[in-house]
């Protein structure tokens, strides 16, 4: 069944409707508006829920001369983040309720969390290259707004600042790479648009022609990279991973929400998106080896946790390197790897994040080693603790253990098979390293759990059990894990029940979309016989249930090891923001004054255009045969001396007398040229202008006084930039005269003399040339003129508002 338009459009566009509207319904409602916006999700995870079944794609023109349209694609990929977004939005909403109670800034935070909400699911459904990269942008935008939430601390405003510079940055990355596709893309037979991603006449549709296309011009693996960079920074991967510990400054049900189920999932759903383009043995060194470096990185730095938040990013970094390994693995196994985790993490880590958001508002810290026995105090909480720690761990038969076992098997048979084919021993790397990563992740998983167990230190005090609203959602998530789970046991003994036919129909739905063919149909169950994946989790949880009675001497080996400097997580990131801070040109642009931005703005403005002609090769035009009315030639005289008495006037009532004499040589140089329509206008601007410096001038200091020299050559030079750009530019812009006149269609339609032509009645309402094209065919240019006015109306305002803070403002 096709999708229809309407309803992607109302998925999408929802969220955002709801956003904003809730300032105001936060006005009218409080802290209510918690359910509103759950509301909001539950709307949108129904509108998703109405979409299975369906495949295809629907597009809205965008910008039809470039082939850009607001395009979206369903597919088991597509509905798989869908329902993640939705559904889990749903319960961090209800969640926020109880937790978010007394907090500051309630109306920005759920309206940013929707606007999330609706970029992720922008995200999922994207079927057009650049709609993917603007949804892309968005979800960085929101996450650094809902990362700085607590923007008066220190550390959180510290957090929102890297993570934006670092998902950003990588967004840029992100951005050569698909452009380099649809440039590549633009000349495959086949290809109808050189944007669209999925679909009917698509680059994924044409995916061995586009790959074809790439390696002849030698931007296959640019292209790779520059997406794998994109991708990585958005899903904290090595080296990149830094950011996401700094996030959890967040407040808990923002960590639940993009930290675990979604924001982060952005990276590894383009990972699997582009998957079936991409797939080749340069994929599988790239993301294979990127992810399984990342899951064991931040696995042993998981292990030095000393905070359970900080706990848990690392543990969502080193899972996030489990499906990008996944993903990065030839085959079948691989596409079911990546899908299965997505889900599976979502239903054991976000249920931990709120466990850890309960935990700290009742027992009043997040310090791992002061915390013990809540057993006694959060029974259920523990139970959910119980579930998804083990689910997180691998633990059979909790949901966990199949999507883990899943990995050992494509890292076994990818190693197999590049082996016997001849290729190096180094590539059985990749099961070793599975299973070495792994172990860390049972014994940070195990730690978390027996939070909940053992002795309960006395300074913990008395915890009480959480309201409700925070309560309710992490058992809907625990439960959802646990049957995920139980439906694995069912399996193995032909018990077939609805939930584990749906998981398959996902599961199996978003292997399709990952998987460029070769696809068996999914299932997952406990093992019955040995085999090597078998082997390996064994290996896995003996080798860690071994390792468990040290944990406390690992924890501390690695906390020394990552306070070495080179080591050090944030190291890099600081020494490079640290040296931007103090260098010489970011002291000298960072000044606080608007007269350096604009300079240092214009300047780099006239740097790129003067640039790009001078690359495209571009020359100036001959200019022969100028002719000059005398009349003319004393008019520029007059506008020339006026321009430079402008320079020379020593106060604002000089210099504005003498800036009019050049406005109204303009409005004479119009008259003379035939334009008197244009003439009246500047003369009309001009007037007022002038009226209104005047009538302010007493409100400003009489004389400018003394220019530094340096400042007057810095002015000179930003002026002269500026006014070379705009004179090449004109002289290029003019340099030929099309030969479809304009003019001639206007009076052909317009009538003669201008009385009622068909064109100008229908389309613009009346029946002068002139003021039809101002009002309605040249309505953007007007409104650019009106825009011109206001800002000097707002530049003299904001110099009277400013006018006792002293000159050097």
């Amino acid at each position: 069944m096709q999708p229809t338009l309407a309803a992607l459009l109302a998925l999408v566009g929802l969220p955002f409707l709801g956003a904003a509207v809730a300032p105001l319904v936060y006005r009218v409602i409080g802290e209510r508006t918690a359910y509103f916006a759950a509301a909001v999700a539950a709307v949108s995870l129904a509108l998703v829920g109405s979409l299975y079944g369906s495949h295809g794609s629907a597009a809205l023109p965008w910008i039809p001369s470039y082939g850009v349209a607001l395009a979206f694609y369903v597919d088991g990929l597509a509905l798989l983040i869908g329902t993640l977004a939705s559904g889990v939005g749903v319960l961090v909403f209800v969640y926020s309720a109880g937790y978010m109670h007394d907090e500051p800034g309630q109306a920005k935070y759920y309206a940013t969390l929707l606007a999330f909400m609706g970029s992720m699911l922008g995200i999922a459904f994207a079927a057009d290259l650049i709609s993917l990269f603007v949804f892309w942008e968005l979800t960085s935008v929101t996450s650094f707004l809902l990362i700085g939430h607590y923007r008066n601390t220190d550390a959180s405003r510290y957090a929102a600042r890297k993570s934006m510079l670092i998902t950003v940055s990588g967004g840029l990355f992100l951005l050569v790479g698909l452009l380099l596709l649809s440039v590549v893309a633009s000349s495959v037979p086949g290809v109808d648009s050189a944007f669209r991603l999925a679909g009917e006449g698509s680059i994924l549709a044409n995916a061995g022609a586009v790959v074809a296309a790439l390696r002849a011009q030698g931007l296959f693996v640019p292209v790779l990279l520059l997406v794998g960079v994109g991708a990585a920074t958005k899903s904290a991967q090595v080296p990149f991973h830094i950011w996401l510990p700094n996030a959890m400054e967040a407040p808990t049900p923002v960590s639940a929400f993009l930290h675990s189920a979604t924001m982060v999932k952005a990276g590894v759903y383009l990972v699997g998106r582009f998957r079936p383009l991409l797939l080749t043995e340069e994929w599988t060194l790239v993301f294979g080896i990127l992810g399984l470096l990342t899951m064991t990185v931040t696995a042993i730095l998981a292990v030095g946790a000393s905070d359970i938040k900080e706990l848990l990013a690392y543990s969502t970094a080193s899972h996030l390197g489990l499906i990008v390994a996944g993903y990065g693995m030839s085959g079948y196994l691989g596409a079911e790897t990546g899908g299965f985790h997505i889900l599976n993490h979502a239903l054991f880590k976000a249920p931990l994040f709120l466990v850890a958001g309960i935990v700290a508002h009742e027992a009043g810290t997040r310090a791992i080693d002061t915390i013990g026995g809540l057993a006694r105090d959060l029974p259920l909480t523990a139970a959910v603790t119980v579930v998804a720690g083990l689910g997180m761990a691998g633990v059979p038969p909790f949901n966990g253990f199949y999507s883990k076992e899943f990995l050992f098997d494509a890292t076994y048979e990818t190693a197999h098979h590049a082996v016997g084919h001849g290729g190096s021993p180094l590539w059985w790397l990749l099961p070793v390293v599975a299973v070495f990563g792994s172990i860390f992740t049972f014994l940070y998983s195990i730690r978390f759990v027996m939070l909940f167990f053992g002795d309960k230190p006395d300074a913990l005090g008395e915890v009480h059990s959480p309201p409700a609203a925070m309560l309710v959602p992490a058992l809907t998530l625990g439960a959802a894990a646990l049957a995920v789970g139980l439906g694995g046991v069912a399996n193995t003994f032909g018990v077939h029940t609805p939930l584990d036919a749906f998981v398959g129909r996902v599961i199996d739905s978003s292997v399709v979309a990952s998987e460029a063919g070769g696809h068996t149909e999914f299932s997952y169950y406990l093992p019955d016989h040995v085999t090597p994946p078998v082997l390996m989790s064994a290996i896995t949880i003996g080798v860690g249930a071994a390792a468990y009675p040290a944990f406390d001497r690992l924890r501390d080996g690695v906390r020394s090891i990552r306070s070495v400097d080179p080591l050090r997580p944030n190291w890099y990131y600081d020494g490079v923001v640290e040296a931007l801070d103090q260098s010489t040109a970011i002291e000298y642009v960072q000044t606080g004054y608007l007269r350096t931005y604009a300079s240092v703005l214009a300047l780099a403005l006239s740097a790129l255009a003067l640039s790009a002609y001078v690359a495209a090769g571009t020359a100036l035009p001959t200019v022969t045969g100028i002719a000059l009315e005398p009349a003319l030639v004393v008019v520029l005289v007059v506008a020339v001396v006026g321009a430079v008495a402008v320079t020379a006037a020593e106060s604002h009532i000089s210099g504005v007398l003498t800036l009019s004499i050049l406005g109204f040589m303009v409005a004479i140089f119009y008259i003379l040229g035939n334009a008197p329509d244009l003439a009246l206008t500047q003369l009309v601007v001009e007037t007022l202008v002038l009226v209104i410096f005047v009538l302010v001038l007493d409100k400003l200091p009489a004389f400018y006084g003394e220019t530094e020299r340096l400042r007057a050559g810095r002015d000179a030079l930003v002026s002269g930039a500026v006014g070379l750009t705009v004179g090449v530019t004109v002289l290029l812009s003019t340099a030929r005269t099309p030969d479809d006149v304009i003019a001639q269609y206007f009076v052909a339609n317009g009538g003669v003399p201008a009385e009622h032509g068909p064109v100008f009645a229908d389309a613009g309402g009346g029946g002068n040339i002139v003021n039809v094209i101002l009002v309605d065919f040249r309505a953007f240019d007007t409104m650019g003129e009106i825009s011109v006015v206001a800002m000097a109306a707002l530049s003299v305002i904001t110099l009277v508002a400013m006018r006792n803070q002293g000159e050097g403002q």
